[in-house]
């Protein structure tokens, strides 16, 4: 039986409108009940998932901006890496080719330079927004990840752009068909699991979890039960063909599976949606 589960968020434990489904919400406490521990692992920001773990009362761990900070259920820090100085600085002051709308993200909030209202209706749980500022004031001190939204189609070409400037001195991944994320060297949510699932003595191989993201890929591949979901990036099926691919996260695919794992676990599941 696994022990601990760990979820991505938007794409994944979320409806499609970002908000938590009644059905999932129950699973989640009737996880508890059966002593799993819940982690959240996802790109969004600590702020934003306190408001979230308050809202639904889980005493759940945190995993946050894809890797960078992992906090546990009374919101002390267990760990945090934040983007070289130097790295951010270059990201943050060349000019790209590309028109995405660029975000820095450190421990105070999300910092932007335009305004982009559709960003926010994923936060409309929690209320989290961005704060506009001129980022070419910004110090490249204490950055945890840099953020640039765009079409796929320009975020592929800007992927090579960024890694041919980079390198090996950041990890460049899609977190969403249109998020480009710049992370610190190594810094992924499966590395994060990892130091959590040592920090808990708990072998890898008795956790599971779910994703729908290239950001996903290593926590999923690590774990002894990892699932993807059928609204998943076609790269990730690609990335991990072996996996099995269950429902939609608009039909709470994730409560769906983890109800018949609670209950029926000796029985195929069949996925829905």
């Amino acid at each position: 039986m696994a022990r601990l589960a760990a979820f991505d968020m938007d794409g994944t434990l979320l409806l499609p409108t970002h908000q938590l489904g009644k059905e999932t919400l129950e699973t989640l406490h009737a996880l508890q009940q059966r002593n799993v521990i819940l982690a959240f692992a996802t790109g969004r920001h600590l702020l934003d998932m306190q408001v979230i773990r308050t809202q639904i009362t889980l005493p759940a761990w945190l995993i946050t901006g894809n890797g960078t900070r992992i906090h546990d259920p009374q919101s002390n820090q267990l760990y945090g890496c934040d983007l070289p100085a130097d790295v951010a600085e270059q990201v943050m002051r060349t000019r790209w080719e590309t028109p995405a709308a660029i975000h820095l993200f450190t421990d105070e909030g999300w910092f932007t330079d335009k305004p982009l209202p559709g960003a926010l209706e994923a936060h409309s749980l929690s209320g989290f927004s961005y704060q506009l500022c001129d980022l070419q004031q910004m110090s490249g001190n204490n950055i945890t990840k840099i953020c640039f939204i765009a079409p796929h189609e320009m975020l592929l070409a800007l992927q090579e752009e960024l890694q041919q400037a980079l390198g090996a001195r950041a990890t460049i991944c899609f977190s969403a068909w249109d998020c480009l994320e710049v992370l610190p060297t190594g810094c992924h949510k499966g590395a994060a699991l990892a130091r959590l699932c040592e920090h808990l003595d708990l072998p890898l191989a008795e956790c599971m979890a779910f994703g729908d993201a290239m950001n996903d890929r290593e926590m999923l591949e690590q774990v002894g039960k990892g699932f993807v979901m059928g609204n998943a990036m076609h790269q990730l099926k690609a990335a991990l063909p072996h996996l099995p691919v269950i429902g939609h996260c608009e039909t709470q695919a994730v409560s769906h599976y983890l109800n018949h794992w609670l209950t029926t676990p000796h029985l195929d599941y069949s996925p829905k949606g």
